[in-house]
């Protein structure tokens, strides 16, 4: 949720927001909103000091004078029950249109839409179309079976088979290993979440189009561990000494990918269900902007040890969700489409879930919201088929990166089962 009184005060950072898509007029109604709400919540609560000090008069009062005070008191209460009852309409009125306006951009974003993101850097070398596409050589070899999976369950399902599943989790156990040396602390996570955490980790209203629900049970499936190691610390005060937390989250994931029909059809690049180790701190506010650059850091590591070709690039203000302050896309080469695909993002939040989730951090002056962080270290299904394309062979067989090979039992290649 934003900041109330800097949207009121701070141009620098309303503008923020305006750039991200959010409505002027709906900016300045929900300004009026929140000062009217203040006021009332002034009124209410000076009116409520004066009842209770009514009520405290009636037991001092003389026998003749009691009736009057009691009386006093009634009204002062009935005016008191009033109030109350206009100050939770009109703060839960502020409350519904906040949640709808997007955490301001930070002012090193660029301007524009999906395609004028700016590129930070590009690490290796480009390649031809390889003999395979990732989906081909899936199949060829036996790793990945599509049609037997869409008789079962339908479109954008797929079942991972053979060397690939020992792929799969060797990716899993390095990518851990890697982030534990880090001083992540590994969480396997709940996939099942209540709705509020959707909304207090910044996904609903504005995502719940691609978030499937389990009705009867009032479940939702999350498309990321991010939601549930977001309310890890819910609620909670951290000590100054504890951050920055850093967590890393493993689950299986679940997308309806609505809005993309007929796009990404083939193989494992846009599928309903998935794998991902997610990174997620928790960290002091003036330390954000550092520990966004150290999760960008990490999994350009990770990119540059499984020998893919990537660039980075700061994705623009209009492109950006609701939550993210500022995200980096890193993006890996795929040689099929000659052209780099999404493959993992980190995000600075700020205080945005923070102040949903009321997790805080203590400082000199007390405490303050915590700013939260995430950034996916392994997208599993994407970065295999990433590895299909850019270490297949002129034989067709697939090269197991050298880091993988001692978690797949010294396996040094995929070959056709």
């Amino acid at each position: 949720m934003i900041d109330l009184r800097r949207l009121t005060d701070d141009a620098d950072y309303r503008s923020g927001a305006l750039r991200k898509g959010a409505d002027d007029a709906e900016l300045a109604s929900l300004i009026e909103a929140a000062e009217a709400a203040r006021h009332n919540r002034t009124a209410t609560e000076a009116l409520r000091a004066e009842a209770n000090a009514a009520s405290k008069e009636i037991g001092r009062a003389s026998a003749e004078e009691r009736q009057a005070k009691i009386d006093g008191a009634r009204e002062l209460k009935e005016r008191l029950s009033a109030a109350e009852e206009q100050l939770a309409e009109g703060e839960n009125a502020v409350n519904e249109m906040a949640l709808t306006v997007p955490n301001p951009a930070h002012e090193s974003v660029p301007d524009g839409g999906e395609d004028d993101y700016r590129i930070e850097s590009t690490v290796g070398e480009t390649t031809p179309a390889p003999p395979l596409t990732h989906s081909e050589i899936g199949e060829k070899l036996g790793l990945v079976d599509t049609e037997r999976a869409v008789r079962m369950s339908g479109s954008r399902f797929a079942y991972v088979l053979g060397d690939a599943v020992r792929l799969q989790f060797a990716l899993v156990q390095w990518t851990l290993s890697k982030l534990m040396d880090k001083g992540f602390l590994p969480a396997v996570v709940p996939v099942l979440v209540r709705e509020e955490m959707l909304v207090e980790a910044g996904f609903f209203p504005t995502d719940r189009n691609q978030v499937y629900e389990l009705e009867k049970d009032e479940l939702f499936l999350v498309g990321t561990s991010e939601v549930a190691l977001a309310g890890f610390h819910r609620g909670e005060r951290l000590e100054a000494e504890q951050v920055p937390v850093r967590m890393a989250g493993y689950s299986s994931c679940f997308r309806r990918e609505a809005g993309t029909y007929g796009k990404d059809t083939h193989g494992l690049f846009r599928v309903h269900q998935f794998d991902k180790v997610e990174m997620f701190s928790y960290v002091h506010p003036d330390k954000s902007w550092d520990e966004l650059e150290f999760l960008r850091e990490t999994e350009e590591e990770i990119f540059r040890d499984l020998g893919l070709p990537y660039r980075v690039i700061t994705v623009a203000a209009g492109d950006l969700g609701n939550a993210a302050a500022k995200k980096y896309d890193i993006e890996v080469w795929i040689g099929s489409e000659q052209r780099y695909r999404e493959l993992t993002s980190c995000s600075n939040y700020t205080d945005y879930s923070a102040r949903r989730m009321g997790t805080r951090v203590k400082t000199e002056d007390g405490s303050e919201f915590v700013h939260t962080l995430n950034g996916t270290a392994c997208a599993i299904g994407r970065t295999m088929l990433a590895i299909f394309e850019n270490h297949q062979n002129a034989d067709g067989t697939i090269t197991i990166p050298d880091v993988l090979r001692p978690f797949c039992g010294g396996l040094e290649a995929i070959t056709p089962r």
